[in-house]
């Protein structure tokens, strides 16, 4: 006689299966949604800083200069090309060399980046530096 699967075995062997595979299913979608977001961030990082190095280098440009640096030459980007679900924005306010005070001579310049967040609302990273009208 061989051994064989009794009908209540096979059963449970199915209510136990039908319990158990929901919650694994949803950890592997939830591990690979929660994998995703540093890499999210980092392409953020990147493009925040590809912003500010193209100020600086404008900054310093003979052609551009200090006078160059203002809202109006670096315009919001609802779609970055290459990477369609990011947005960038800069804001450019000239202060005192308090960095508070209004005043010139000193350009605060911050770029905002938004991308989208695989578990909740989309995420927002900023970076910020100051730009002086201090020519060596």
């Amino acid at each position: 006689m061989a051994a064989a699967f009794t009908l209540i075995e096979a059963i449970a062997a199915i209510v136990i299966l039908t319990v158990a595979i929901p919650p694994i299913v949803v950890g592997i979608s939830d591990a690979h949604r929660r994998r995703s977001g540093p890499v999210l961030f980092e392409r953020a990082r990147w493009l925040a800083a590809e912003r500010l190095e193209d100020v600086i280098a404008d900054r310093h440009s003979s052609i551009r200069g200090y006078a160059y640096i203002t809202n109006a030459n670096y315009p919001a980007e609802t779609s970055i090309n290459g990477f369609t679900a990011f947005s960038r924005t800069t804001s450019i306010t000239e202060t005192g060399p308090t960095l508070v005070a209004a005043g010139t001579g000193y350009k605060t310049v911050t770029v905002t980046v938004t991308f989208p967040n695989p578990i909740a609302a989309p995420l927002s990273f900023a970076v910020s530096t100051v730009i002086t009208d201090y020519t060596p």
